[in-house]
């Protein structure tokens, strides 16, 4: 039977889309390089005889040359060959890299760094977000919404859904006034006010709320807003 005549949720990279890659064997991610299989086995029944070939053993296939996987297993020519290769090289130069940092959001001014590249010099208010793990690492910015000269809008159920799907324990909220005056208006203040209690039942923290101009900026937090 062809991997397309598999149940989807079964094919690897349906299966890949549906549940994630760690729901994946080595076999299956090694198929989804190589694309198919040959006339007598599928993508998935020829990886498993490529690892079992080398007990299961991934160093020990990064150790397998070109010449090695084009003669020794029917199916996979040149550029196979060349994709298996260069992938367990990607996969080892990885496992080699120094992991990013993620920078750190602890006070008002950490937030104002983080978005001010963003927003200084925009002729329009962009509404963005931060969000944050327990250890108040950012996970992600995420771009909520865009207005006019005077204000933009919010959806709460956006900027809620983002977070739970972070698995976000903080939510950091970020906009601009192109007109340089951070005081905050009425529709930032309901905005505030309406995040933080939705933001409580899902129990995550609804930490600042940072109005942004050029080289100034309003926080509810040290305003004790929040």
């Amino acid at each position: 039977m062809k991997i397309k005549e598999w149940a989807e949720e079964d094919r690897p990279r349906e299966k890949m889309l549906l549940k994630g890659v760690t729901s994946l064997s080595d076999a299956e991610l090694l198929a989804i390089l190589i694309g198919s299989g040959n006339n007598e086995e599928t993508a998935v029944q020829l990886s498993q005889r490529i690892l079992h070939s080398v007990n299961n053993n991934l160093n020990a296939l990064g150790k397998l040359s070109v010449k090695d996987l084009i003669t020794g297993f029917k199916g996979i020519g040149e550029a196979k060959a060349v994709t298996i290769n260069a992938a367990l090289e990607l996969g080892k130069r990885r496992g080699i890299t120094i992991p990013l940092q993620r920078p750190s959001v602890r006070t008002s001014q950490d937030v104002y760094q983080l978005f001010y590249p963003i927003l200084c010099d925009l002729p329009h208010e962009e509404l963005w977000i931060a969000l944050t793990n327990r250890s108040s690492k950012v996970i992600g910015k995420i771009k909520i919404s865009q207005g006019g000269t005077n204000e933009t809008s919010a959806d709460l159920r956006l900027i809620l859904k983002a977070a739970i799907n972070a698995l976000a324990t903080g939510i950091l909220l970020c906009h601009n006034h192109p007109s340089g005056n951070t005081t905050p208006s009425k529709q930032d203040d309901l905005l505030t006010s309406r995040l933080q209690k939705a933001a409580q039942l899902m129990e995550i923290n609804m930490l600042d709320h940072i109005i942004l101009a050029d080289g100034n900026y309003y926080s509810y937090s040290d305003e004790g807003r929040i």
